[in-house]
């Protein structure tokens, strides 16, 4: 007997229906067709065990099992669960009249559990748009496929729940999750906030010029000044998602299997701090079977690089064309997979080994050229694609000890917002563009005019202190981001003596 269950398989961050043909012939053996890996294949011995311990019988004639489209490589033991029932099915020991109306997809242990697997969201997405009335799954991920709306979200525990369920045995209620509720709900739960960090108000500034433009920033400063402390903050500045983008980033941590039991849908920007141990396939994606890495982890939130000479040359490279296209496409032999990678980068790093160049109490001992040799294992390129460089000067303690409160993060936010509402508004005929850091040079000619007065005050500081010309865009870059937090319509020459101030490390003498 001919049987189809249904399920899915994820590409990148979309999905794709997978069809599961069952058919029972005369003859004694198992097979399985439709390019599936080792562990679909594993399949047959965990679904034996599972009749086996639920008094559920392997058919003794002859199973073969077509997974279409068969052009397709199917990865992982999400598909126990639909090759299980289309298997009793086919054989004829349980009748499920609504088989064809639910996408079914789950890992089985050795007893009959249901255990958890990845890639939950895109899934039911999928299932949606193909116009399944329901989607049957571990209930350990229930929550988050049901944050796609119009879909009855089946949780089940054991197969013999599932089998119950769709020979109307039993009956289980749908999960229900009031996404826009509880996006709204969650939307500032952050744990830290800027009202933490005392002093560093130059520091703090870079940070709200930063956020407000999507710029790209660099800390540089001793250990202990409190670079990882305001890096960490960054977010709780940000403007906070939209629905669309949190069900975007959601998807990237569905397929990346970071959602937990509880979670259903992500509502604080992403935050990802990777160790400067971690390889280039960890920090961009990929591998036999590619997943997103950490830039796209990342993906509308914060990536933060710690102590960024330390991370290998080549590791670092790799960020280039992602920060410029915002995206990562993986390719292979046979397939090509793209992530989005829409992030903005926050690194810190030491002055030099020691860690005390330019320290206002603390000699640095290290010798002549030791510095430049330092900060020469970030490239040029990468530098480059860094608007804002920063020193950050550790707090004195009178400082730390004082009373008065610091500025709180949604008072900065507050004008986060505003600045970035004006940059919507003013790029929404340009498809892609979204802020200030985004600027292609022919928007630049349009949108950061300066004056003769401007222009001679830039031309002085390119001078006097040996600003690379890289340092230029990058300048009227973020002095049109000052202009648009103080609601300027222009470029004035405070502005471009601010952004000025932070290109550090394009001065040709800053390192000695």
């Amino acid at each position: 007997m001919l049987i189809k269950t249904f399920g899915g398989a994820v590409y990148g961050v979309n999905a794709a229906m997978i069809t599961i043909e069952v058919n029972i012939i005369q003859g004694a053996s198992f097979y399985m067709v439709g390019l599936p890996d080792n562990a679909v294949k594993e399949s047959q011995f965990r679904i034996e065990s599972t009749f086996k311990s639920n008094d559920y019988r392997m058919p003794g004639r002859r199973v073969i099992v077509n997974m279409a489209p068969a052009d397709l490589k199917k990865e992982g033991s999400a598909y126990d669960l639909p090759l299980a029932i289309g298997i009793l099915a086919a054989s004829e020991q349980i009748a499920c009249p609504d088989l064809d109306k639910y996408l079914i997809m789950g890992e089985l242990s050795l007893d009959g559990s249901v255990k958890p697997i990845k890639g939950v969201l895109p899934i039911a997405i999928e299932a949606r748009k193909q116009g399944f009335k329901g989607f049957i799954l571990p209930v350990h991920n229930a929550r988050e496929a049901a944050v796609v709306n119009n879909l009855d979200v089946i949780g089940v525990e054991h197969i013999n729940q599932a089998v119950d369920f769709l020979a109307g045995k039993q009956v289980i209620e749908p999960t229900i999750v009031d996404t826009r509720n509880e996006f709204f709900t969650n939307i500032n739960d952050y744990e830290e906030d800027f009202f933490d960090v005392k002093g560093q108000e130059n520091v703090k500034r870079a940070l709200e010029i930063a956020a407000a433009g999507g710029h790209n920033l660099l800390m540089i400063g001793p250990p202990g000044s409190g670079k990882t402390m305001l890096a960490k903050r960054i977010p709780t500045i940000l403007p906070p998602l939209s629905l669309n983008e949190a069900l975007e980033t959601t998807k990237i941590h569905s397929v990346a299997g970071k959602i937990t039991r509880d979670a259903s849908l992500l509502t604080c920007r992403p935050f990802r701090s990777p160790h400067h141990t971690i390889s280039d396939v960890a920090l961009v994606g990929g591998g036999s079977f590619p997943q997103p890495g950490e830039i796209s982890l990342a993906h509308n939130g914060v990536l933060f690089l710690d102590e960024l000479p330390e991370f290998k040359r080549s590791v670092l490279e790799v960020m280039r064309q992602p920060l410029e296209d915002r995206c990562i496409t993986i390719s292979r032999s046979k397939f090509s997979i793209e992530y989005p990678a829409s992030f903005m980068l926050v690194a810190s790093m030491n002055p030099c080994p020691c860690g005390f160049y330019n320290h206002p109490e603390k000699d640095c001992v290290c010798s002549a050229g030791v510095v430049q040799k330092y900060l020469n294992r970030i490239s040029g390129p990468l530098l480059d694609r860094i608007d804002i460089h920063i020193e950050v000067i550790p707090v004195p303690f009178d400082k730390l000890s004082e009373l008065r409160p610091s500025e709180s993060s949604e008072d900065v936010r507050y004008r986060v917002i505003k600045a970035r509402k004006l940059q919507i508004e003013r790029y929404n005929d340009h498809e892609g563009i979204h802020c200030n850091a985004q600027l292609t040079p022919a928007l630049m000619r349009e949108h950061c005019q300066i004056s003769a007065e401007g222009s001679q005050l830039l031309k002085n500081a390119m001078e006097k202190l040996g600003l690379s010309a890289r340092a230029y865009d990058r300048i009227l870059k973020v002095s049109r981001t000052i202009a648009d937090l103080e609601e300027s319509k222009n470029i004035e020459p405070n502005h471009l003596a601010e952004a000025i101030n932070y290109r550090s490390l394009d001065r040709e003498n800053w390192a000695g």
